[in-house]
């Protein structure tokens, strides 16, 4: 089934969406809020995936047309957001733009961040924009959406507590990592909101393309309407169990904490990038100097997932930067 929540209030309000994504209706009688729905979700997700079913069949009256606009995102404020670095091949293209190393761990073990949670931007949301030396850039990514899960909890698990799957827009800021990384304490001001997708989905949503614990789809990116990348999400080194495992090691994750991919990138340069900081690293090693800018007022970015039927499965994150 697809979940979304339409703008009211601080955390939206739930409807359920169909799977062509046309039409939508409110359940409040069965949950107000997605985090509400996420709380009892044993109980909850039946009767919702028995809303889906109907709306999908035309059996059910009251619905209403879907609106990407008039969504925010899924889960508005999160309690957690843990952002993992699941694609090697984005590691070592960024690494290597700040002269930084490839440590063999990285390899056996995923990197994490943890990233803002409480004030996601919607999937229409302008970004803001406040400063060109800041460097600002998109990165497309496939996040989890987890139920309660122990700490410790093994992959098998984790796999089990994956509730819903959407697509996320991590928002950075290139010029001010390096020297956040350098004082040895991670990612705080290079990382503002980030964004989703209008519509979270349940994994057996995507039938074939859910297995492994990753999704097997190609993600594509636009820029100012121009083709920028199609990798595909099915190359992460490490699974969504794993990264799900790797954050719950020693802490448990609540209903509703997010969990993502990092950017999907593939090693094959012919499938283009996920953001501005691959195809800057890619020019410079076929020209000496990166001749892509980053992200100015004006410039509008767009992800979006088709599945093999051609349509769009999470909806689009399609955002304009707005100078602040």
């Amino acid at each position: 089934m697809k979940l979304a929540s339409i703008k009211h209030g601080r955390d939206g309000r739930l409807v359920v969406v169909s799977r062509d994504l046309g039409r939508c209706v409110a359940v409040p009688g069965i949950a107000p809020t997605l985090q509400a729905a996420l709380d009892q979700w044993e109980q909850v997700a039946p009767r919702l995936a028995e809303i889906a079913a109907a709306l999908d069949n035309g059996e059910l009256s009251g619905s209403l047309p879907f609106v990407a606009a008039d969504c925010a995102a899924p889960l508005p404020r999160a309690y957690l957001f843990a952002d993992g670095s699941a694609f090697l091949s984005h590691v070592e293209l960024v690494r290597r733009a700040r002269d930084a190393d490839m440590p063999a761990e990285l390899y056996q073990t995923p990197l994490m961040y943890q990233g803002d949670s409480g004030g996601w931007l919607a999937p229409t949301a302008p970004i803001p924009w406040r400063d060109a030396a800041w460097g600002l850039d998109f990165e497309g990514e496939v996040a989890a959406i987890t139920g309660d899960l122990p700490a410790g909890c093994d992959e098998r698990t984790a796999a089990a507590g994956i509730r819903l799957l959407m697509l996320v827009n991590d928002v950075s800021l290139r010029g001010l990592i390096p020297a956040e990384l350098a004082r040895g304490f991670g990612f705080y001001q290079s990382k503002p909101a980030s964004s989703a997708s209008p519509v979270a989905v349940t994994p057996d949503e995507l039938g074939d393309a859910w297995h492994d614990g990753r999704v097997q789809l190609p993600l594509e990116v636009t820029l100012n309407g121009k083709p920028f990348g199609h990798p595909h999400a099915g190359a992460m080194h490490f699974s969504f169990p794993q990264l799900i495992a790797h954050a719950a090691r020693t802490r448990p994750l609540v209903a509703g904490s997010i969990i993502g991919s990092g950017t999907v990138s593939n090693a094959d340069a012919s499938a283009g990038e996920a953001c501005i900081a691959e195809r800057r690293m890619r020019e410079h090693q076929a020209d000496g100097t990166p001749h892509t800018p980053w992200l100015m007022p004006g410039d509008k970015v767009r992800f979006d997932m088709r599945g093999s039927d051609g349509q769009s499965v999470f909806g689009a994150i399609e955002q304009q930067v707005t100078a602040c």
